[in-house]
């Protein structure tokens, strides 16, 4: 973000005034080479957030009146000023402006070897109105009508079209649009504009509005619509929060949660606070429904993977031009003794997690089973035997819940928001293994009885099918993880953790005792743990086939959940993840931490 030169700092790199040169605020051309050379070298892709929905409307530093008129690059008149951002409007129009904008492209492509661009404003650049005021509803007179730009529709077809074409296989284009507009992300050969992907915008304006209530107020059936309300074959990006959630006048999803019980309850010796501990729950589970049902790619804005507090304000009039607040503290995670690490070892595990059973990628099996608002439950299958299921409810636990499941045979654990390495208290043991008993529920040919903790979520792998001879011996539910035990540093349980680790295991009338269960030496550190289970090969069999959908009708005897427009169960995995060698994540222990640090595409 903010890579092309800009004079207002306060504007975030949105008023551009200099579309050729990067910002000199960061370095020279040479170091914006090198840092984008370095995450080659890490395997990362590097986007950039371009501006060409606008232009800073500067005249001495800008190309504003560059010819001594206001329609060289502009539109004449009120048509080329967009008063809500007091900026200038492109004249999409105008063979010049597209050279210029298309030759701005191509040289940040071949100059800076950037792998693709986030396109800023689309929605302003789509509509001659610039969506301003506008509230989109879906209904396709929106769309389609005098009020659609189609020089701009052209320019982005141009720009898409130019960009697959010189580099196949290696630009990627993201629109930042909210209006919905249709066939945004199908190719220009069918008649659309081009895009590979755009944002979803409204699920972190979807969280915001409901961090602003209780979790006793929330609606599940409107939470799984907003994640799963995406064009058919268009594929998104799904995320929590970015810049427009984080800035000055708003907070982060970790401030909602936790406010000014931050400053002083995050310490891991600090006494337990209830918003703090609600806070933690709540910020694993709300990014891993997003990761999980969002869409086809996750964004992680930067911070949010360890619950960032505070906001971000550049310096500007309002604020005496102070710098304080312009900044990621990034030192939060890294240090031992907050609890900011727990949240970012989630965000690992989650990550590791769709590395090894891929669930967020494009023609992926997903299936909502359960959306049941009184109980707080939501349930869905996504990828190849991925069960997730997440409890929202914030007093109520639940003993043997039933859920349907597609994939008959047997289940273990993969991922566990109240795991002791991620700050939770342990009580969903991971030695289970769960035998789907086949009979119909939710309308799915099998189903399970789960322990769901509450304000919790699990996803559950179906390591052996029945039937069939897949097989993942490394998934089976006696491996060992470190959510099976309780730090080594505070072997004591409280009363209140004891009680939830010491829950009714599903269907076989035992209880966990966690001082039984075995600790690690105190020499071997989680680091080396985590290293050493990255050293466990697998040899897991390829599934025979895909599955056959199931009826569309998901009705329970215990729930009604909401309907689900049915999913193509497409469930091709993306080689280029299976067909990484072995080793190729096995990297220091510093460089797997700093794998949380940076959102990854699916």
């Amino acid at each position: 973000m903010a890579i092309m030169e800009h004079a207002y700092y306060a504007s975030f790199g949105y008023h551009v005034t200099n579309f050729f040169a990067c910002s000199s605020r960061c370095g020279t051309p040479e170091d914006l080479k090198s840092l984008i050379d370095a995450a080659h070298g890490m395997g990362l892709q590097v986007l950039m957030d371009v501006v060409h929905s606008h232009a800073s409307s500067n005249i001495l530093d800008g190309i504003n009146h560059f010819d001594g008129t206001d329609n060289q690059y502009f539109h004449a008149g009120e048509r080329g000023y967009h008063r809500l951002w007091d900026s200038r409007c492109f004249d999409y129009g105008s063979w010049e402006v597209l050279r210029f904008l298309l030759s701005n492209l191509r040289w940040w492509m071949d100059e800076y070897h950037f792998d693709g661009f986030r396109f800023d404003g689309v929605t302003s650049m789509l509509y001659t109105h610039h969506g301003v005021g506008m509230s989109f509803s879906g209904d396709y007179r929106e769309y389609f009508g005098m009020q659609v730009d189609i020089d701009a529709c052209v320019y982005l077809m141009l720009a898409n079209d130019l960009l697959h074409t010189f580099y196949p296989g290696v630009a990627l284009t993201i629109a930042e649009d909210v209006s919905g507009m249709p066939t945004l992300c199908r190719p220009v050969a069918e008649g659309g504009l081009g895009f590979d992907f755009r944002l979803a915008m409204a699920i972190p304006d979807k969280w915001i509005e409901l961090l602003k209530r209780s979790d006793d107020d929330w609606d599940m059936g409107n939470i799984v619509f907003t994640l799963t309300n995406r064009r058919y074959k268009e594929m998104a990006v799904a995320y929590c929060e970015s810049h427009d959630q984080a800035l000055v006048g708003d907070k982060t999803i970790a401030f909602w949660l936790m406010d000014k019980e931050m400053y002083d309850f995050m310490a891991c010796s600090s006494p337990p606070n209830l918003l703090v501990d609600r806070g933690i729950a709540l910020h694993k589970m709300i990014r891993l429904i997003t990761y999980g049902l969002g869409g086809e790619a996750y964004l992680n804005f930067m911070g949010n993977e360890f619950g960032h507090p505070e906001w971000i304000d550049f310096p500007r009039e309002g604020n005496n031009f102070s710098y304080h607040h312009a900044r990621r503290r990034w030192d939060l995670a890294d240090n031992p003794s907050l609890k900011y690490k727990f949240l970012q070892q989630f965000d690992i595990n989650m990550h590791e997690l769709d590395t090894k059973h891929p669930f967020c990628r494009p023609n992926n099996h997903q299936w909502v089973v359960l959306a049941h608002h009184d109980d707080h439950v939501i349930a869905f299958e996504r990828g190849d035997r991925l069960l997730f299921v997440f409890n929202f409810h914030p007093t109520r636990s639940y003993n043997d819940y039933r859920i349907g499941v597609w994939w008959p045979g047997k289940y273990s654990i993969v991922l566990d928001t109240d795991s002791w390495d991620t700050g939770g208290q342990g009580r969903v043991h991971w030695d289970v293994t769960h035998v789907a008993a086949k009979s119909p529920w939710h309308g799915r040919p099998n189903y399970l009885q789960l322990y769901l903790p509450c304000r919790t979520a699990q996803v559950y792998f179906c390591f052996e099918m029945e039937g069939t001879q897949v097989v993942d011996v490394e998934a089976h539910a006696g491996k060992r993880h470190e959510g099976l035990q309780p730090p080594v540093e505070d072997a004591a349980v409280d009363a209140d953790s004891s009680s939830g680790a010491n829950a009714d295991l599903q269907g076989t009338g035992q209880t966990a005792d966690p001082s039984k269960l075995d600790a690690a030496p105190e020499s071997q550190t989680r680091t080396q743990i985590a290293d050493a289970l990255d050293q466990t090969e697998c040899a897991p069999v390829r599934v025979d086939e895909s599955p056959v959908e199931a009826s569309s009708d998901l009705v329970g005897a215990t729930a009604t959940p909401t309907e689900s427009a049915p999913a193509h169960e497409d469930t091709t995995r993306n080689t280029s993840t299976e067909d990484r060698p072995s080793g190729a994540d096995r990297r220091e222990p510093s460089e797997r931490r700093r794998r949380g640090l940076f959102g990854r595409w699916g």
